[in-house]
């Protein structure tokens, strides 16, 4: 009997070994077929435009066509959950964001439908700057230390708005509060659009929100910016300060987009996309259809993105305590 457990571990390690090729061969063949990328937000939005330009690009460097799915409600949830419960073969990937990898799940608390930590990560692709916004015909402040001032010295406080509760402009705002002291009322919206008729009506005194909406309104001059989150000045605003050159550091905010795969998706398949996603940032053509669109092309390695998405986690579920905020 003694013999017998040796020869048999033999048996089952030659076997084991015969079965890595086919097993290798499987993933390094990885697309075979049409690849699904889920975004869960709707059609035409900055996520779904910057989502769309990297399918295109990655069928040119991977020979097979990525689809792109809008699944959209309960803010990038119902997406989400669909492609988490996903065959974990590669053909299907999220288009996922700081929302639904790093926030959500402090905001739904009994309701989150989908685990966003044990998804597999591929990498970032695109980061968003945050620009602070008053209404020019409303404000006259020039500046944010002339912002603040006047903010101040409003005795009901000031009301700011966003595209819903647990959005990163919502959350910026809330953070503002906390940085500043200055006493802030939410007005959540059903959209961009009504947030920014909003603020040109003069209804809300400012936002926290992304350059991609308001790009009009800024060449415009509908909109004064203060300063952009960033932490360095945003190429297309290369006038406005960053919030640490206008006197508040360690206000760095960016919403930002990755792509990820239902838990268990070999670490091979993973690897090769974010290999061609690489690729895609290297290339000056496409970086500048990104920045046209108002975000900034990234990528990262699964590990990197992963950290990342740790760090982002940590940082915003901190911001949600501190603020109170919620989603029963």
């Amino acid at each position: 009997m003694k013999t017998v457990a040796p020869v048999l571990r033999a048996i089952l390690a030659a076997a084991s070994l015969l079965a890595l090729p086919a097993a290798w061969a499987q993933t390094t063949a990885w697309p075979e077929r049409p690849v699904k990328l889920i975004n869960p937000f709707p059609a035409g939005g900055a996520s779904d435009t910057l989502t769309r330009i990297m399918a295109d690009e990655l069928q040119k460097r991977l020979g097979q066509s990525f689809v792109v799915e809008n699944r959209t409600g309960a803010s990038g949830n119902i997406g989400m959950e669909a492609g988490a419960k996903a065959p974990p073969d590669g053909y299907t990937i999220m288009s996922a964001t700081i929302g639904t990898l790093s926030i959500n799940q402090h905001l739904y608390l009994q309701r989150m439908p989908y685990d966003p930590e044990p998804m597999t990560p591929v990498s970032t692709f695109w980061a968003n700057c945050n620009v602070v916004m008053v209404p020019s015909q409303h404000n006259p402040s020039r500046t944010l230390g002339e912002f603040l001032t006047w903010a101040k010295a409003q005795p009901k406080g000031l009301t700011y708005g966003s595209s819903g509760v647990g959005t990163t402009p919502h959350l910026a705002g809330e953070l503002f509060h906390l940085r500043t002291g200055i006493r802030t009322t939410h007005v959540p919206t059903r959209g961009g659009p009504q947030t920014v008729a909003l603020l040109l009506a003069g209804n809300i005194d400012f936002v926290i929100d992304n350059i991609a909406s308001y790009a009009g309104f800024l060449t415009s001059g509908q909109v004064r910016p203060l300063a952009v989150t960033c932490p360095e000045r945003w190429p297309n605003l290369p006038e406005v300060p960053t919030m640490a050159e206008a006197g508040m550091p360690d206000f760095v905010i960016l919403s930002w987009g990755a792509m990820v795969a239902p838990a268990g998706t070999p670490a091979a398949i993973a690897e090769k996309m974010s290999r061609a996603m690489a690729d895609v940032a290297a290339d000056p053509a496409v970086q500048k259809r990104f920045l046209s669109a108002g975000a900034r092309l990234t990528s990262s390695t699964p590990a990197e993105t992963a950290a990342f998405v740790v760090r982002e986690r940590k940082r915003w579920g901190e911001v949600v305590r501190l603020s109170g905020t919620k989603i029963d």
